[in-house]
């Protein structure tokens, strides 16, 4: 287990019983029902909206003979990664200030600002204020605005 843990540190329990219960050829829906488990619970958690709960873990482990705290030592480590993401934006200056309806199809406490630095960037050019756009510059520095931006001036 220490390997595939050291491999999967940080991934959502819910991907990796999503990806268990296709290579068992299992549907949801009815290993949802096997377990007394709803299938919208399931389904959340094999999204990744939702997180592992233990009697639900054991359950599930038992039923799929995986070891016992094989996915709830996923969802710590999973909300760790989470944890230090969110530290890590105070380390930065704290998260940018701009209006939350440019990313209305989005949580935007979700939002990962180093990992979807490009998308973020694009989108607050393209639909932001001066005010938004200078925020950005401070947040990411005017070197990285202006290579994200002249890379996407180049593809189109």
């Amino acid at each position: 287990m220490d390997s595939e843990i050291s491999i999967l540190k940080g991934v959502h329990p819910g991907i990796v019983l999503d990806r268990e219960l296709k290579k068992r050829k299992l549907p949801k829906g009815k290993f949802a029902m096997s377990i007394n488990e709803y299938p919208q619970t399931l389904g959340a958690i094999t999204k990744g909206k939702r997180s592992m709960n233990t009697p639900l873990a054991l359950r599930i482990e038992h039923a799929l003979g995986l070891e016992e705290g094989f996915l709830m030592t996923l969802q710590v480590f999973f909300e760790i990664k989470e944890e230090k993401r969110r530290q890590q934006h105070v380390l930065q200056g704290g998260i940018p200030k701009l209006r939350k309806i440019l990313f209305w199809d989005t949580d935007f406490e979700k939002i990962d600002w180093i990992q979807q630095k490009k998308a973020i960037i694009k989108r607050v050019f393209e639909r932001g204020n001066d005010l938004e756009k200078q925020e950005l510059k401070r947040f990411y520095g005017e070197g990285v605005v202006s290579e994200v931006l002249s890379t996407e001036n180049t593809k189109s």
